[in-house]
């Protein structure tokens, strides 16, 4: 995608994820993401991390449940040196056996940080929850017990068995020429073998809402309140989205940060989210306050749950709300590299990317008695989750 600016952004783009392990391979997909960058056939890791930095570039990589990307930001004449880079990494990591060991290492690191922060953890714990006995519901991480199990075999075995190259995306933003890119991407894409997806995902077992409350000896209580929810393939979902900004978005008017926050003076930190996968989603919302107003907490969560349950929002309530979800996709749009990573996850899900005025359109569209809707299907007493740490 064009655009007017010194720099440009790329992410290779794999859809695959924490979910696609087995059982003894929790953690593999994000530890595969942390050795690439060890070394290559022709590149040890300090050279790895050189190449792009040693010309004021980026290079980075993350795992999700669903998805891994390696995306960097360079200056737009530097376009072919990143994008080189990224396809060395992709293809040609030899995963060497010492760096393996000192990774291993670094991730419990990182394991044990997460364990440090309830306010962390208790997203990981909440997601156990809503998908037990699944993929989907183990954290990224992984466990330090079957961390330690991990040999070269596996990460390469891992690899062949989920990096399909139907599945995999490279997306660039940059005021760069299409021509250009595309004489780039063949010269650094075409010697990979074709390797087409033969797998699909499925929960193991449908949700069943619980409730779980953890003694964890800490100054603030946590909490999170959710279900599971819509797909990315749910007609729902983006009505889903304007829900989710309206009760507990990142605007500081959202319902819940006005109630428990500016009204109560109860939590310093309330939020919500709904992330969809391929065959599900999940809705979550998270609080923190003293111990001692938890249950107060709770209650004006629910009050807040029936008011959008039971009342339909006016013309002016919803155009406003519609209003505010359009600004914040228009403004993010303006970080050309949070661009990129949304063009380049649109095209692996979807296939296809829409415009922005095609997305305001879709959400000028929801009405009323579609936020009721969902509102009753999500926000149901008898389908919610919840998790406390106190």
């Amino acid at each position: 995608m064009p655009i007017s600016s010194f720099v440009a952004h790329a992410g290779l783009f794999i859809n695959t994820g924490s979910r696609d392990e087995k059982e003894n391979e929790h953690g593999l997909a994000h530890f595969v993401e942390h050795v690439i960058f060890k070394g290559t056939a022709k590149r040890k890791s300090y050279h790895i991390i050189s190449r792009l930095e040693d010309v004021g570039g980026e290079l980075n990589a993350y795992t999700t449940k669903e998805e891994t990307c390696i995306h960097a930001s360079f200056l737009k004449e530097d376009t072919e040196r990143a994008i080189e880079l990224i396809s060395d990494l992709a293809y040609n990591s030899i995963f060497p056996e010492k760096e393996i060991e000192k990774e291993k290492e670094i991730i419990i690191d990182e394991i044990n940080s997460y364990k440090d922060n309830p306010s962390e953890q208790i997203f990981d714990d909440f997601e156990e929850m809503v998908f037990p006995n699944d993929p989907l519901g183990r954290n990224i991480l992984g466990v330090p017990d079957t961390l330690k199990k991990f040999e070269r075999k596996d990460l390469l075995n891992f690899i062949k068995d989920n990096y399909f190259t139907d599945q995999t995306i490279l997306c660039i933003v940059g005021d760069l020429e299409q021509s250009k890119i595309l004489k780039i991407f063949t010269k650094y894409f075409s010697h990979v073998p074709q390797h087409l997806n033969d797998r699909s995902r499925k929960l193991t077992e449908p949700y069943n809402p619980s409730t779980r409350e953890e003694i964890k000896n800490t100054f603030q209580a946590h909490s999170i309140i959710g279900c599971a929810a819509f797909s990315f393939s749910d007609d729902r979902r983006l009505t889903l989205h304007l829900l989710n900004n309206i009760l507990g978005g990142p605007g500081m008017n959202s319902r819940l940060n006005m109630s428990l926050r500016e009204r109560h003076g109860c939590s310093y930190n309330v939020e919500s989210s709904y992330s969809p996968f391929s065959d599900t989603g999940i809705f979550a919302l998270y609080f923190g306050t003293d111990k001692e107003n938890i249950e107060k907490c709770l209650r004006l969560t629910f009050k807040e749950f029936d008011l959008l349950k039971n009342k339909k929002l006016g013309n002016i309530q919803l155009s406003k709300a519609k209003k505010q979800l359009i600004g914040q996709l228009a403004i993010a749009s303006e970080h050309y590299e949070n661009l990129m990573m949304s063009i380049g996850k649109s095209y692996l899900v979807f296939g296809k990317v829409d415009t922005l005025e095609e997305i305001n359109r879709q959400i000028e569209a929801i009405t009323a008695q579609d936020l009721i809707l969902v509102a009753n299907e999500i926000l149901d007493k008898n389908r919610l989750s919840t998790i406390i740490f106190k």
